[in-house]
């Protein structure tokens, strides 16, 4: 439920004229924010140099076999070692925050540890790191026409290819990236 315009639980696509680096063609997905800030998580850049294998060896998680591959993602630019699960709301713990009736946050062992047993929720997404704004910052930053603001879905955020994840979410907004302006204007 959304309340003060806030933008908890919707994501943000860069807009195609981002500078910074470290969010170009992203996809955010924003689990909080307040008249406090916003808190959110990048949702479409694996980590490469570092595996869930070598996640769970700095974890008290015995006898790792996971079935299948488990990606970790680059959640943002703070706290880059620490981890966060962005997942479907079938699985929900004492310490999971329900951000809607589709999507969830935990950050414990022990959805790290029935992820890798495969009792883990359906969707799930480990991000590692996150990104965040002061107060009003991203009130601004949209005001700016840095970020566009879009209405996520399971399928986009758990299940699209990464490297589609940003293109479909402009794509949702039935907006044509050949048109679009970098100027921010007023009416």
């Amino acid at each position: 439920m959304q309340k003060n315009n806030y933008l908890t639980g919707k994501c943000l696509a860069a807009m195609p004229n981002m500078t910074d680096e470290r969010f170009a063609n992203t996809l955010i997905y924003i689990c909080s924010h307040t008249e406090n800030g916003a808190m959110g998580f990048v949702v479409n850049r694996k980590i490469t140099e570092f595996s869930f294998a070598d996640l769970a060896g700095q974890l008290p998680i015995a006898n790792l076999n996971p079935n299948l591959p488990i990606d970790l993602y680059q959640g943002g630019p703070l706290e880059k070692v620490r981890g966060f699960v962005l997942h479907s709301t079938d699985y929900i713990k004492d310490d999971t925050v329900v951000i809607d009736e589709k999507i969830a946050i935990s950050s414990s062992i022990d959805i790290i540890t029935d992820i890798a047993f495969g009792v883990g929720p359906k969707d799930n997404l480990i991000a590692l790191g996150y990104a965040s704004w002061a107060p009003h910052q991203l009130e601004q930053e949209i005001i700016q026409n840095t970020w566009m603001v879009v209405d996520p879905s399971p399928e986009l955020v758990f299940r699209t290819k990464d490297e589609d994840k940003w293109h479909k979410a402009i794509e949702d907004l039935g907006i044509d990236l050949s048109r679009l302006s970098s100027f921010a204007g007023k009416a």
